[in-house]
């Protein structure tokens, strides 16, 4: 249960450190660089420590999934990024990917 909460915590991390690297513009801007720098060895230090028992296949794709759904819902609901269907429908995809990926390892076991 606890390498589960270091992946969920780890991607929560990843979604800072994307945020992070686009406020930065290029590493030109000091504090976003400096988040940038602590959210990215944050989500990859929990990362680690999340696989040490589960499957990297399962854990990293868990990770990814919800730095990638946390980053482009952010940018959906603050940064203006715009809220099409399809968008929509891709960040529901990636979340339906990630619970069947989860199935999957329960049945597997």
């Amino acid at each position: 249960m606890m390498a589960w909460l270091f992946v969920i915590v780890g991607g929560l991390f990843e979604t800072a450190f994307a945020l992070c690297l686009k406020a930065s513009d290029g590493f030109t801007k000091l504090w976003p660089t400096v988040g940038f720098v602590l959210s990215v060895t944050v989500s990859m230090g929990l990362l680690g420590l999340g696989l040490r028992t589960l499957p990297v296949g399962t854990g990293y794709a868990v990770w990814v999934g919800i730095g990638a759904v946390g980053t482009a819902i952010v940018g959906i609901l603050y940064l203006g990024d715009p809220a099409t269907l399809l968008r929509v429908a891709a960040i529901a995809l990636i979340v339906g990917g990630v619970i069947m990926l989860n199935l999957a390892e329960s049945a597997a076991h």
